[in-house]
């Protein structure tokens, strides 16, 4: 059983999102509030393993859910933050991939409607890596600038790399596009080579690829 806590100021959409996850049988909601103060509490009090939090909350409706990701990651290494963004703005996931990626992803809200989505990012992040929506690789993919590093990727390179933003692992990858699994991992190994994200890389290197390409679209 997954025990999650829930972030979400308006309170129908809180107490719909924690009855559409109880209802899997798979996840504990020990506590789902309104702010990032009592966001931080309830962390505190309930130990769990994912917390599910919206980018905006009061009091100032901005990135207050970001803030309060880094704030648990920090104090709470063994949570992790799942952030429900309604924008695929790449900008708010390079604020919230910053200084790390493991325990950590950023999902459209819409999400919440997909529940093996949803599930699939909160063991993630309880397990200690990452992900990000795919919506947010799209938006980049019709903005990248000509002398973009991924242009060195080919098609399939880029397609597997799609995939990785979702968090899954080459078996998935490799049934969803009908190859081989030894053939994704080529593709992966490859991918990274030519964004230059080593054996060395700190960061989790299959998120890492995924914003290497959104700095790059950003011109960063």
């Amino acid at each position: 059983m997954l025990r999650v806590v829930i972030a979400e100021d308006h309170f129908l959409v809180r107490e719909g999102v924690r009855r559409l996850l109880e209802d899997t049988g798979e996840v504990e909601v020990p506590a789902a509030v309104g702010d990032a103060t009592a966001l931080l509490a309830a962390v505190r009090e309930h130990r769990p393993d994912a917390a599910l939090v919206d980018i905006r909350m009061p009091p100032g409706h901005g990135a207050e859910g970001i803030a309060a990701a880094h704030a648990i990651r920090a104090e709470f290494p063994g949570t992790g933050v799942v952030v429900l963004s309604q924008h695929a703005d790449e900008h708010y996931a390079l604020s919230l991939f910053r200084d790390a990626t493991d325990g950590l992803a950023y999902l459209l809200k819409e999400r919440v409607g997909e529940l093996d989505e949803l599930l699939r990012a909160l063991r993630a992040v309880a397990a200690g890596r990452s992900a990000v929506d795919p919506r947010i690789v799209d938006v980049l993919l019709r903005a990248r600038r000509g002398d973009s590093p991924l242009d060195r990727l080919t098609p399939r390179e880029l397609d597997v790399l799609g995939r990785m933003a979702r968090g899954h692992a080459n078996r998935a990858i490799a049934a969803e596009l009908g190859l081989a699994e030894s053939t994704v991992e080529k593709h992966v190994n490859a991918t990274f080579a030519k964004l230059g994200l080593g054996a060395e890389t700190a960061l989790h290197r299959r998120v890492a690829a995924v914003l290497a390409y959104l700095r790059h679209g950003d011109g960063t």
